[in-house]
């Protein structure tokens, strides 16, 4: 049994990891700038990135750290204060737990923190012979890929500690719970299946179990270190995400409809490129560390999420 603290640990990632963690008998404290009490093996501490202060027991007591912190990247429309809000959240979380770690005695053994394959940009061909984006591949010159290697590097240096550092580059997560995918169910529920653009932009994605998973594995496997695409074996196109789902709660009682480009990014603003972005992403590193999904193939994921 260990104890683990958890930044970011009231999002859709991080309700599901403790749940996982307890079951597992862990110890799980949370990191929140609005604590509250605790309940059987979860409890929480305070802490306040923008402000640098965060609860040196609660550190103190942690065999390892997992770092989610950060802004929902789709939650809002980028205005310029909203993209700021989503690069500080992520770098003050990082500098935090850096600094907070050197000047203090602690146990933590390792560190293992959020990413996102937002960092390598778009794969402009979008056909089915596209080389996957590896783990070695320069990051892209845009906000995503500007703001992963700014995430990255702001918990970097936990090694020069003697702390082993996992990142995991996390692509689209599929869960009941929150996120993308709870968005993607609410038209198809009314019979309308939506195909973003021409819906042939490739979907990196992961079940939310596996994702967890994950996180378990890089604790309990001392080798497991550096980056990771966190990100299922089959990639898929949005549109065959889209019927895919809408076949599952719908069965051929459903519309498709496209909708345009120039429709996402007046709606959405920059953020419509991210919608229409196409990212085909290889989860080969982890799979070759020993690592086995439970759902590697989007029909497996989506009949376990359409039945609960």
């Amino acid at each position: 049994m260990a104890t683990i603290l958890i930044t970011g640990g009231t999002g859709t990632i991080g309700k599901a990891l403790s749940k996982l963690l307890v079951s597992k008998q862990h110890q799980v404290i949370i990191l929140s700038r609005s604590p509250r009490t605790g309940a059987g093996d979860i409890s929480y501490a305070a802490w306040d990135p923008a402000n640098k202060t965060i609860d040196i027991d609660a550190l103190q007591k942690a065999d390892y750290i997992f770092n989610l912190a950060g802004a929902g990247v789709a939650d809002k429309r980028w205005s310029k204060k909203r993209k700021q809000e989503i690069v500080d959240s992520r770098v003050d979380s990082g500098e935090l737990l850096v600094k907070a770690l050197q000047e203090n005695t602690n146990k933590v053994k390792a560190v293992i923190s959020m990413s996102g394959i937002g960092r390598y940009g778009e794969d402009k061909t979008r056909k089915a012979s596209a080389t996957y984006f590896k783990e070695g591949d320069p990051a892209a010159e845009d906000f995503l890929g500007d703001t992963c290697v700014k995430w990255e590097n702001a918990i970097k240096p936990v090694t020069a500690l003697g702390k082993r550092l996992v990142i995991f580059r996390c692509g689209i997560v599929l869960s009941n719970d929150g996120g993308a995918f709870t968005e993607f169910k609410k038209p198809v529920r009314a019979g309308i299946a939506p195909i973003f653009g021409s819906g042939d932009q490739v979907c990196s994605w992961i079940h939310i179990d596996d994702l967890c998973r994950m996180f378990l594995y890089a604790i309990d496997n001392e080798k497991i270190q550096g980056e990771y695409n966190t990100v299922a074996p089959q990639p898929v196109t949005n549109k065959n995400l889209m019927l895919t789902l809408a076949k599952k709660i719908k069965g051929s009682f459903y519309i498709p409809i496209y909708v345009p480009s120039f429709a996402l990014k007046l709606i959405l603003g920059e953020l419509s490129i991210e919608i229409l972005k196409s990212a085909k992403v290889s989860c080969e590193k982890i799979i070759n560390s020993g690592f086995q999904f439970l759902y590697p193939s989007l029909e497996v994921a989506l009949d376990d999420l359409v039945k609960k």
